[in-house]
């Protein structure tokens, strides 16, 4: 969300003793304090409680007098740092209880939390923040100017209920993941509020009966990465030591000022299938830039050292100054020069170990994806990403004094659009027609495809 919230003045007063709080979150920047998600009322003005990540990455539940002394606060051991991951985080909260451990119970993808590194209940019959008559936020604290850097999806508030997680998710009978389920028969109260975020025209919507809508500030987008279908993003984990690199645009976007030599991939990887996505290119310096892809062996050798895509027999990469491709060797003449503002696409079949590079839609070197087992003028996949046991490979980009925005699926080059979708999306959206038989790199398509 960036620089983007929502907001609404809760103008009576609901219960404020029992109430669940549930949210669908997929992070991008991590050891990030005060990554907010719902939130009620000014800190030290106002009561206040807040529910968020925070510098550890831990999961935090927590409230606050008026006059900014804590009241409870409940504190994961456990921490979350997957990027690619929709996380179901909630709360369901009952401080009529006699017993202190059952008036906040958390969860995570269904799962009670039980380990805390601090657990300190409300007293019983305590009147929270939440659902009181003050400023209900999701996205960010009142009066701060730190936002939730990632997603959100299904955003829900119940004013009276301390529910169970099963009324928003379930587990998938095939595969074991906690998945999502739209919420049915919740009676939601008077300051209930389910923001569904499906309505792009009007992203504060409420969809649970109540009318309670949200304002939006700033330039929330919506996405087609939802907690159905998760896309792939860079994983600012995984990247190689060298260089300063800057990510951004929920981890779809990656900078390096220096001028040093780094490589950043993508939290998804594959070990069959054909996949494609698309790098928007921007220079600040030099026009040096990869776009390509590297096996998982690779980026755990390299990840304390800087590298160029194609340094080593374990990746492959297009260089844009020059119009060659590295893997291992030197430089191979394959296509044209990459212009600031061009947009590279990339073909990778594992079926057949070639990966294919096109420019502003013109795959070079007249190469053919769909050519299968003859690989017409595409690029043969190196050793160290082919052999047994290495076949783990995640699309990557080397940015060298550049920017690379890039469109896993998800249809925007960092907050803009693509101008018009190509053909053979399969439901991802990208500037150019896709191969025929390739695909983004998501949870549905790796679950059929991968």
């Amino acid at each position: 969300m960036a620089n983007s919230y929502l907001t609404r003045t809760v103008s009576s007063a609901g219960n404020r003793k029992t109430f669940t709080l549930s949210a669908w979150v997929k992070r991008s920047k991590m050891s990030y304090d005060y990554a907010y998600m719902i939130t009620a009322g000014q800190y030290n003005s106002d009561q206040m409680g807040q529910f968020k990540f925070d510098a550890s990455d831990n999961l935090n539940f927590s409230g606050y007098a008026s006059n900014g002394s804590k009241e409870f606060r409940l504190h994961t051991n456990r921490v979350f740092r997957d990027p690619n991951a929709w996380y179901h985080v909630m709360v369901a909260v009952d401080t009529t209880q006699s017993t202190a451990a059952d008036r906040v119970k958390m969860y995570v993808n269904g799962e009670q939390e039980t380990s805390f590194a601090e657990a300190t209940y409300p007293s019983q019959n305590y009147d929270t923040a939440f659902n009181s008559a003050v400023d209900s936020l999701v996205g960010l604290r009142k009066n701060t100017s730190t936002y939730f850097e990632g997603s959100m999806s299904h955003v829900s508030i119940v004013d009276g209920a301390a529910l169970a997680p099963t009324v928003f998710g379930q587990t998938d009978s095939t595969s074991g993941i906690w998945k999502f389920k739209a919420p049915s028969s919740v009676t939601w109260g008077t300051n209930g509020v389910h923001l569904k975020f499906e309505n792009s025209a009007n992203l504060g919507l409420d969809s649970s009966g109540q009318t309670n809508n949200y304002t939006v500030n700033g330039n929330l987008k919506q996405s087609i990465d939802t907690p159905t279908t998760a896309y792939t993003t860079l994983n600012p984990l995984t990247h190689d030591s060298g260089g300063a690199k800057t990510y951004s645009n929920q981890n779809t976007t990656v900078s390096e000022t220096a001028d040093s030599w780094t490589t950043a991939h993508t939290g998804m990887m594959v070990t069959k299938g054909k996949w494609y996505f698309e790098s928007k290119i921007t220079y600040s310096n030099n026009q040096e830039a990869y776009v390509g892809a590297c096996s998982q062996r690779t980026i755990n050798e390299r990840i304390t050292n800087s590298h160029y895509l194609g340094q080593t027999t374990g990746s492959v990469g297009y260089y844009t100054n020059g119009g060659t491709y590295y893997k291992g060797a030197g430089a191979v003449s394959y296509g044209n020069s990459v212009s600031g503002g061009d947009i590279v696409g990339c073909a990778l079949d594992l079926d057949n170990n070639f990966i294919y590079f096109s420019i502003n839609g013109t795959w070079q070197n007249s190469g053919d994806p769909t050519s299968g087992s003859s690989g017409t003028n595409g690029i043969s996949l190196p050793s160290g990403m082919t052999s047994a046991g290495l076949k783990e490979i995640s699309f990557s980009v080397s940015p060298n004094q550049s920017t690379h925005q890039c469109n896993f699926g998800n249809g925007l080059f960092g907050t803009t659009p693509i101008s018009s979708a190509g053909s053979n999306g399969n439901g991802a959206l990208f500037e150019y027609d896709v191969p025929s038989g390739y695909y983004a790199m998501n949870t549905k398509n790796l679950n059929t495809y991968g």
